[in-house]
């Protein structure tokens, strides 16, 4: 419904004569929309929750942030609205850009409807001179995460292409530096830092998916924030293909982040009547980035559909076997990670036809005779009687041309011209989107499910697509494909309930909450060397909850980089997380396989405080220091990892800081893994003695770190004292 002249809170609308304000909060964020501001409503603040939210406070506020008049430039200056665009006023990247056949390319959205429901608005746009109208939903979430999605009808009666469609969220002026990611493959989520000047700063995907160079939040603070403090304003797709990120400041003083899909030419026409909606656009703020990271970790973990089981100590047999199948190997596999306390066995890459390499085979879903004469029971039933659970890698939405499938049907594969899209890792893509490719893939699944007793797919995706249509001369695919690939996987867990699934794209190249809304992790990259591993995964965790992200051991040979790792180092970097082993067991000796042993058990031990507790970065450390930890939300026990990455500058290092803790209880600190020490050195004094410090003392004080040899890791243990 329409409300005329009112502030219209969470609790009901109030009437008042000098304009409408909606005020939406939840979970310490506070969100102002003017629903004045022209030609549609603009958010004058999204942040700090409003100690003071009476009617006058929030018509001031609205009142403060309209900008005024100004010499050269509009009669009335235009503003940032949710819909910006050109007709109202707008210089800056538009909201919303479309055309009919090339004409009818301006639009003007304009309010005409609001319905408010506690920390929810759903506001009703139309521009009836270009046929259009949009319901446009903003939502604030149970910890302070403002979400906003839209969908658009096409209200004429002629076809209507949409060329760009974003979703808006102002940022504050004093905002002036600019933090993402990028990355490569083994390299993910690196992070960049850059000043936030007058312009556009445009991050796109264009890979079908977000590719291991996207950036995963694009973040806006005050210069210099860190992980403990500075505000920051930061905004995420949810949306597993192609999409943008923007950030913009304008001379007219406005400064916005916004983010939406990217469509490709003519892959969104919409039919009279039809309808698009936005994938969710999802802003996060806070002093610090870990704060903002919180936000998405009490709201992803508060859904129904959250893995609430503590998260299965895992193997995988790729880089212990890589193609090399055989029964008595992988059973003496599965023996070995059983000895260790291993509670889930996953059969990577190499079981289905003809998959000898990674030349041939995919597609062809059918476990292969000649490696397997009796299918995979007797592996499985092993697995199984060693009380662990089975687990199998699929590619489903990839092809090799040298495979039965893509012999019987070409025409499934994802392909703009007559040729092939060049090719990657000697694989195409299969066209999800074909009902008939669907079906087929959907079919095999099932089958496999139906089966064996899998209890999780590895869903692997290893290739970015390009030139991505539906057959020579034929439309754009990305987007059918995506939300093809989202109703095969909730096909898949309603028909069987209990199915766990893994996100993997290469690593991390298709790490999003789109995704993530339908699985129940995420490969966090194919690179698990340590040091490694230590940037990605902090970087990572802006956004996924630590037991969403698989961390494993790795062999004391990195296959990746070549790199010789302690397993200690190796055990310590994958304890915040979905802990599991990526090595060749079998390879190991006894003495090797009762230390692996006891960190899985360790492991096991504090996972249900990694899968509820708050993460910790800890800034300001000396170069060649890593400190970072999770502590448990009512402050009782904390377990924090100190990484010496490379040699310091200081002989022994100087103190460190332990922040996060309840600054007023007393905690007992104890080393519970990793070097104690080395040859011509004391221990420490808080190892020997019976210390316990406060929570601010160990902030605000800090304690020495143990000497460490470059590329070992500590960790310590705090409880709080009654």
């Amino acid at each position: 419904m329409l409300f005329h002249d009112e502030v219209i809170t969470a609790d009901g609308p109030h009437s008042t004569p000098e304009g409408r304000v909606l005020h939406l909060h939840r979970g310490g964020t506070s969100v102002v929309i003017d629903l004045d501001a022209a030609p549609n409503p603009a958010i004058v603040h999204w942040g700090e929750e409003l100690t003071d939210s009476t009617e006058q406070t929030l018509r001031s506020l609205a009142v403060a942030a309209r900008p005024q008049r100004v010499s050269g430039g509009l009669d009335e200056t235009a503003r940032a609205t949710l819909v910006a665009s050109p007709a109202g006023g707008w210089l800056g990247t538009p909201g919303l850009e479309g055309h009919r056949d090339g004409a009818s390319f301006s639009v003007r959205l304009e309010l005409v409807g609001v319905e408010v429901d506690e920390h929810r608005a759903l506001l009703s746009l139309v521009d009836r001179e270009a046929r259009l109208a949009a319901q446009l939903e903003l939502s604030v979430g149970t910890a302070g995460l403002l979400h906003q999605r839209i969908t658009l009808r096409n209200s004429g009666d002629s076809p209507y292409t949409l060329q760009h469609l974003h979703l808006a969220f102002p940022v504050p002026w004093d905002a002036t530096e600019i933090l993402d990611t990028t990355g490569r493959h083994l390299r993910e989520r690196s992070p960049q830092r850059h000043p936030f000047g007058f312009g556009t700063y445009l991050r796109e995907s264009r890979r079908g998916r977000p590719g291991a160079d996207a950036t995963l939040v694009l973040a806006a603070g005050r210069p210099g924030f860190g992980f403990e403090r500075g505000r920051v304003h930061a905004v995420h797709v949810a949306w597993s293909g192609n999409h943008r990120l923007v950030a913009e400041r304008t001379v007219s003083g406005e400064a916005i982040l916004a983010g939406g899909e990217l469509f490709a030419p003519g892959e969104v026409v919409l039919a009279p009547g039809a309808t698009l909606t936005s994938p969710e656009v999802i802003g996060s703020w806070g002093d610090g980035l870990s704060e903002l990271a919180h936000r998405f970790h009490d709201e992803w973990r508060r859904r129904p559909a959250h893995p609430r089981r503590d998260r299965p100590v895992t193997l995988n047999t790729w880089e212990a076997v890589y193609f090399d199948h055989s029964l008595d190997r992988l059973t003496a596999l599965a023996d070995a990670a059983a000895s260790v306390g291993v509670e889930r066995f996953v059969l990577d890459d190499g079981w289905f036809t003809g998959r000898r390499d990674d030349t041939a085979g995919l597609g062809d879903w059918y476990v292969d005779p000649t490696v397997w004469p009796d299918g995979l029971h007797p592996l499985v039933d092993h697995v199984v009687a060693r009380g662990m659970e089975f687990g199998l890698w699929v590619e489903p939405e990839m092809v090799n041309p040298d495979s039965d499938l893509a012999r019987r049907h070409p025409d499934w594969i994802l392909r703009a011209r007559t040729t092939l899209p060049p090719s990657a890792r000697q694989q195409q893509v299969l066209d999800l989107a074909h009902d008939e490719a669907y079906a087929f893939i959907a079919g095999r699944l099932h089958a496999l499910l139906d089966e064996y007793p899998i209890a999780y797919l590895k869903w692997d995706h290893n290739r970015d697509l390009l030139d991505a249509g539906s057959g020579p001369g034929g439309v754009a695919r990305v987007r059918e494909h995506t939300l093809a690939l989202y109703r095969l996987l909730d096909e898949l867990k309603a028909a069987h309930p209990g199915l766990e699934i893994e996100s993997c794209a290469s690593g991390g190249a298709r790490v999003d909450l789109g995704i993530l809304a339908r699985t129940d992790r995420i490969w966090t990259s194919d690179n698990l060397d340590p040091l490694e591993r230590l940037v990605n995964q902090r970087y990572t965790a802006l956004v996924v909850p630590p037991e969403m992200m698989g961390m494993h051991l790795t062999s004391p040979v990195v296959h990746s980089t070549g790199r010789t790792v302690d397993l200690d180092l190796s055990a310590a970097v994958a304890l915040f997380g979905h802990v599991g082993i990526e090595w060749d067991l079998t390879t190991t000796d006894e003495t090797t396989r009762r230390r692996i042993a006891a960190w899985v058990e360790y492991a096991k031990r504090i996972r249900p405080l990694v899968a509820t507790g708050r993460t910790v970065d800890v800034d300001g450390t000396e170069p060649g220091i890593d400190v970072r930890g999770v502590v448990a939300q009512d402050g009782s026990s904390a377990v924090f990892t100190l990484t010496q990455t490379d040699t310091t500058a200081s002989y022994p290092p100087g103190r460190v800081r332990i922040p996060g803790l309840d600054p007023g209880r007393r905690y007992r600190i104890s080393v519970v893994g990793g070097p104690t020490g080395t040859a011509g050195q004391s221990e420490l004094a808080w190892q020997t003695h019976d210390t316990t410090l406060t929570g601010r003392e160990l902030d605000a004080v800090s304690l020495r770190p143990p000497v460490q040899y470059p590329q070992r890791s500590t960790v310590i243990e705090l409880v709080a004292q009654t």
